[in-house]
């Protein structure tokens, strides 16, 4: 079986119905203003209301204040809410405890150090998102890491994969690391921020033939 598919920074309806015609089974809709990415909360939730059930929708936040993250999910209602900043275990549980959207946490992974602190978030993350270490924006740089770090690590979390992926590359990022979760968002675009439909195709395409 194929692992699961995440496309995430979607902002236009022609992107999303892309991503659910050719096959994903999650997206991902950023709130963070310094993104290329970013929507706002109507924009989000009206993607979100147009996905229905045909996808699960995951809302992206960075480091987003209390109130922030109060209104953003009572806004779109996601089923996964997913932290891609320097949030703590302690903060995700809060949240959990209280909405009942999935928990994600994005985590840089950079070394071997890196699998052993991301054990923190054990019980409080239903996955943990290895992406590539942030830059100056978190996610969606284009950036990947070195897969063989997950090479014969024993996962204790339901996981997946982002950073660097692209429609060329995702076959051997699934075989080198065993992705039950593949997530890409600059690897389908045109431009930062824009999706590019055949992208998102071909992107599908190459996961599909695993």
């Amino acid at each position: 079986m194929p692992p699961f598919v995440k496309i995430c920074g979607l902002s236009t309806p022609e992107a999303v119905d892309a991503a659910i015609e050719h096959g994903a089974t999650h997206i991902g809709l950023v709130h963070y203003e310094p993104s290329p990415r970013h929507v706002d909360l109507k924009t989000a939730a009206d993607l979100r209301k147009q996905a229905g059930r045909h996808v699960q929708v995951a809302l992206l936040l960075v480091n987003a204040p209390q109130q922030l993250t109060a209104d953003a999910l009572a806004a779109v209602r996601p089923d996964i809410i997913q932290f891609h900043g320097n949030e703590s275990p302690e903060w995700l549980g809060v949240v959990k405890r209280l909405t009942p959207a999935t928990v994600w946490k994005a985590v840089g992974l950079k070394d071997a150090g890196t699998l052993e602190r991301m054990q923190q978030y054990r019980g409080v993350a239903d996955r943990i998102l290895f992406d590539a270490p942030a830059a100056a924006l978190p996610g969606g740089t284009g950036t990947r890491f070195d897969w063989s770090l997950l090479k014969n690590h024993r996962h204790t979390m339901a996981w997946g994969v982002a950073g660097g992926l692209n429609p060329a590359n995702v076959a051997e990022a699934i075989a080198a690391t065993g992705a039950p979760l593949v997530d890409v968002s600059s690897g389908v675009e045109s431009a930062p921020g824009v999706k590019d439909v055949d992208k998102i195709a071909a992107f599908l395409k190459a996961v599909a033939a695993c």
